[in-house]
């Protein structure tokens, strides 16, 4: 496979690793999907996290969506995203005959953190740095699966926001993006799936209180890689990966747009 055709980076967080089903068909879709076109996929495990932490008797909290992330959580979020949830997206494509590749952010050099505020301790903001690596693997026919743990250039590791990792990767191969979770899109305030999002809409629904957390997080990520890329990013549902096959994409999810 050669990647004149654009690639596709699509983001799943922790509910789709953790639903009781529906796994297997979205692989089978990848499967079909990697005939017509390079995948990438990135992945977050917030939920994960969350439970371990608690299970270890350690507060962890969040600020406008993004977990804070003192130093003494980091072996155990790093743990989670890195290790078993990324060995659990391995084993999903394993059984469906998929061959991939778990990674983190700084294998090959791919992005470059930095930190993205220190009230919120070891959580970096990822930058497209190294391209070869992912290109190659695409290249050869692999699934690239890809956990949001990245690391400063002193080593420390950092957790970095699954939505903004996803938007870094989308930049390094010039990819298109979709950005996929539980739910069909962005809602409005009375729960409607918003089929095109701009910046004057996205500004009224954060005033409204709407748009807030991780959606917020999530749009400003989308905007971000819809700005750098110049084409519309989609925020969708993992469960609708049927239509990830067809070459209108129109009807799925919300379309963010560029300014």
């Amino acid at each position: 496979m050669t990647l004149a055709t654009t690639p596709l980076v699509i983001k799943v967080g922790g509910a789709f690793i953790d639903a009781p089903s529906g796994q297997d068909v979205f692989f089978q879709h990848i499967a079909k999907l990697q005939s017509i076109r390079p995948v990438v996929l990135v992945h977050g495990g917030g939920s994960g996290v969350q439970t371990l932490l608690t299970d270890l008797g350690l507060n962890s909290q969040k600020r406008n969506g993004l977990r804070v992330t003192p130093s003494e959580h980091m072996p155990y979020v790093a743990g989670a995203l890195a290790g078993t949830y990324n060995t659990a997206m391995l084993s999903f494509a394993i059984k469906e005959r998929i061959s991939a590749v778990g990674l983190t952010l700084a294998d090959g050099g791919m992005t470059q953190c930095d930190l993205l505020d220190k009230q919120l301790g070891l959580v970096g903001y990822a930058q497209p740095h190294a391209a070869h690596l992912l290109k190659t693997l695409l290249q050869i026919g692999q699934l690239p699966i890809i956990n949001s743990i990245g690391a400063l250039n002193s080593g420390q590791l950092v957790n970095v926001n699954a939505d903004q990792a996803a938007t870094a990767i989308a930049c390094l191969l010039k990819a298109d993006l979709m950005l996929l979770s539980d739910v069909p899109g962005v809602l409005d305030a009375t729960q409607q799936k918003i089929a095109i999002l701009n910046h004057t809409l996205a500004n009224q629904l954060t005033a409204d209180g709407v748009l807030i957390d991780g959606m917020k997080v999530k749009v400003d990520a989308a905007f971000t890689a819809a700005q750098t890329l110049q084409r519309p990013v989609i925020i969708g549902a993992w469960a609708d990966s049927q239509a990830f096959l067809s070459s209108h994409l129109n009807d799925v999810g919300t379309h963010i747009l560029p300014q």
